[in-house]
């Protein structure tokens, strides 16, 4: 039996981003240990992995200090959607940094390299288009977005503070929109949002006049992103946006989303909720100059491929 290439834990492997790295990991021939709590995760989305002999599962809560061995640490343990994270948003702080506290520990006393997988919510409501990664942000403390975006951003303050304290090897990524097969069909993102009422003929929802804009990042993309980061040298440390930079408004994505469904839901309008970003797109110039990376699939073709996931796994 090959030697494996190495010791990966993948926290929040459970996830929808998470278990795309792990199956990527795996065909890489990393073993892989995954470490969920199941909080807004499925064992659904790893259970095809089970069988591997390299793959191992963990539930636990990475608010509490984990003791194990191992060589990288891709940190990615957090509820990632509104209204995942504002269930609990105490607990979603709690997440963010009890769990960058407790992750940064073991990278420390394991000497492995260690990434984060930070958020553009970082940048808040922006008033800097499109958001480089040297912009500071425009983000509401108090407001009930709150404990995701100030808890990313005490995070990211942790792994940089680690790294000047204690010289740990720190990657920091941006991840912008992302979306894929694996998604949470009722997380309230706007592309699961949007596919699983057309699918359903249920009115998509659309909250303003749907001129808000987002840049949305196939996860294929987004993993080859991860890993090309990670295996930059020591002195990359990011922050490093990895996006698809492709603006689309909120109402493009909605027509774009019926035609390839062939559904003729109807769209609805909402106001939108406090501080919802306006315009979201990466400038990505730092990854491609840094990482060699950029996306290749765009939204019409990811979208297909989302959409039939949904229609098998919805049906």
């Amino acid at each position: 039996m090959s030697i494996a290439k190495g010791r990966a834990l993948v926290t929040g492997g459970a996830g929808f981003i998470g278990s795309h790295l792990c199956e990527r990991l795996l065909d890489e021939g990393y073993d892989v240990l995954c470490v969920d709590n199941y909080y807004s995760s499925t064992k659904d989305n790893i259970a095809h992995l089970l069988a591997n002999p390299r793959f191992e599962v963990m539930r636990h809560d990475v608010t509490f200090p984990l003791y194990v061995e191992v060589d990288e640490i891709y940190h990615l343990a957090c509820p990632a959607s509104p209204i995942h994270y504002q269930r609990d948003p105490v607990q979603t702080t709690k997440t963010a940094v009890h769990g960058s506290i407790n992750m940064l520990g073991l990278a420390k006393r394991t000497g492995a390299r260690i990434l984060l997988t930070s958020t553009s919510e970082v940048y808040g409501d922006p008033l800097v288009h499109p958001q480089t990664e040297d912009y500071w942000g425009n983000v509401n403390p108090i407001g009930p977005r709150a404990c995701y975006d100030e808890g990313k951003r005490a995070a990211e303050t942790l792994f940089f503070d680690y790294h000047r304290q204690h010289a740990l090897k720190i990657k920091v990524a941006r991840l912008f929109n992302t979306y894929g097969p694996r998604m949470h069909p009722h997380d309230g993102r706007v592309v699961s949002n949007f596919v699983v009422s057309a699918l359903a003929g249920e009115p998509i929802t659309i909250y303003g006049e749907g001129s808000q804009t987002r840049s949305f990042c196939y996860v294929d993309d987004l993993i080859d992103g991860l890993l090309a980061l990670m295996r930059s040298g020591d002195e990359v440390t990011g922050p490093i946006n990895l996006g698809n930079p492709g603006e689309f408004t909120i109402a493009e994505l909605a027509d774009l989303v019926l035609a390839q469904t062939g559904s003729s839901s109807p769209t609805e309008h909402r106001p939108l909720p406090q501080d919802d970003p306006v315009r979201r797109q990466p400038d990505i110039t730092r990854a491609k100059e840094t990482l060699g990376w950029e996306p290749t699939i765009g939204l019409s073709d990811g979208l297909a491929r989302t959409i039939e996931y949904f229609r098998s796994t919805l049906a």
